[in-house]
């Protein structure tokens, strides 16, 4: 139980980290006295270290063993929280956040250790629930957000969330027992230079797009180079003996529709991070919004961060009893539901609450099942790499999401102000995402339950 409750703080502490500071931004760049798009590198950062480092150090787990990796995940990710607290200019908050962005990998890394380590009949509640916590702290960290700045100051969002990230440090070094399924090999470092690569540009294809224009030759050379080297990356990784992320796993069914939604749930969840605070945050004078303070935008958000609370849990206990393959699509159906709520009404606040509440059990139930269902299809000695690849899913996911739905706000300015309709039309792109999550979903096989996690499909699928 110590054990488990170390890594359910250690995620806690990175996922907090993840939005903390999103609704802080402008008040960042005041303070570091930087351009608005420098900033917004702020976020950017950290979602790039994560996307690059997790399956790199999932892999590294596999071989090397996954406690001893998660400890220096939780190093880096304790080292880049000091440096961002203690940054007076743009240049190390950057790189103090793509240091905590390699805290990423201590979800997939955490997954491994609940496998191999934990009874079998805890295993999916153990996993559902840690995975369902990078959505509650994501949700959490824009409700906290108002208050701590309002109160201490933007550099509290990086000394409050250090604490509970030294005490998961610690408590992983006494109580984090090592995982006995190591594979051992070498790092294809090729593969790892390609992967990097062909994420690098298109998260910074996608990121810059609104901002470049998405014609500006800039754009279109990252997106064309990322198409390129992924190409490149996936070749690389067939003609490999040791290969960094297994491409015959990668295509099993039962992992790239899990993928596929994880991409699309993410793309959900973050985007509501943006267009939810920025909608009730505009004035009444631009004919909708409600002229909520930051603090005030974070509370409605509260609905959905309690209900995460509440569907993280519950997802956990019912995977054994109704599966994962059920709660993801339960879970796809409600975020389709709420978002569909916010593009027809959003005239009052009721509304809105409501429409959170069943985005955050949506998201919940979702998250809890993802990685189970990649648990279920991959040997033991895959968790690692292959949950990583899940969890890099929902990161890129999050990326495009909120960059579409900026993209469709800032398509609709007039006065330095969207539209109404361009709220509606980015809610209505959002339930789309949602409603291809859903048949994403529905598409997942039925896991065989006849011999360890459910592995077997993996061989069955090679053959």
């Amino acid at each position: 139980m110590l054990s488990f409750s170390v890594l359910a703080l250690a995620a806690a502490s990175y996922s907090l980290m993840q939005s903390l500071v999103a609704p802080a931004l402008p008040e960042i760049q005041d303070e570091l006295g930087t351009t608005a798009n420098a900033a917004a590198w702020i976020l950017t950062a950290y979602l790039l270290s994560a996307s690059i480092t997790t399956p790199i150090l999932g892999r590294l787990g596999d071989m090397f063993g996954k406690e001893k990796v998660l400890v220096w995940a939780l190093v880096a990710l304790a080292v880049g929280t000091v440096i961002c607290a203690l940054s007076t200019s743009i240049a190390p908050m950057l790189a103090g956040r793509a240091l905590q962005g390699v805290g990423g990998a201590l979800f997939p890394l955490a997954f491994g250790i609940i496998r191999d380590e934990f009874p079998a009949a805890r295993v999916a509640g153990g996993i559902g629930l840690i995975s369902a916590l990078l959505g509650i702290g994501g949700g959490l960290g824009i409700v906290l957000a108002g208050p701590i700045v309002d109160a201490f100051g933007y550099h509290w969002l990086f000394w409050l969330p250090l604490v509970p990230t030294l005490v998961a440090l610690i408590g992983t070094i006494i109580w984090v027992p090592e995982s006995p399924v190591k594979t051992p090999g070498k790092i294809n470092w090729t593969g790892a230079a390609l992967l990097s690569a062909w994420l690098v540009c298109g998260l910074l294809g996608v990121t810059e797009g609104p901002t470049w224009g998405w014609g500006d030759p800039r754009v279109l050379g990252l997106l064309a180079a990322a198409v390129l080297l992924a190409w490149a990356w996936i070749a690389n990784e067939r003609r490999a003996k040791e290969p960094l992320v297994d491409m015959r796993m990668m295509a099993l069914r039962g992992v790239w529709t899990v993928n596929l939604a994880a991409f699309l749930v993410g793309a959900g969840m973050y985007s509501s991070f943006v267009l939810i605070p920025t909608f009730v945050e505009t004035s009444r004078s631009a004919g909708y919004g409600f002229g909520a303070s930051v603090t005030g935008a974070g509370l409605f958000m509260l609905p959905s961060t309690l209900t995460m609370l509440i569907a993280g849990p519950i997802g956990g206990r019912l995977s054994n009893k109704v599966g994962a393959r059920a709660l993801l699509v339960t879970g796809c159906v409600f975020l389709m539901v709420a978002f569909i709520m916010l593009a027809v009404a959003h005239e009052r606040p009721i509304e809105v609450y409501v429409a959170t509440a069943l985005m955050g059990f949506g998201i919940g139930l979702a998250f809890a099942a993802l990685a189970n269902l990649i648990v279920e299809v991959v040997s033991p000695h895959q968790t690692g790499v292959a949950t990583a690849m899940n969890t890099v899913m929902r990161t890129v996911g999050g990326a495009v999401g909120t960059t579409i739905g900026g993209a469709l706000l800032t398509a609709t300015v007039v006065g330095g102000t969207p539209t109404e309709s361009g709220f509606t039309e980015a809610f209505a792109v959002s339930a789309g995402a949602g409603v291809l999550a859903l048949l994403a979903a529905l598409i997942v096989p039925r896991p065989r339950r006849d011999g360890p996690a459910f592995a077997p499909a993996i061989a069955a699928e090679r053959a």
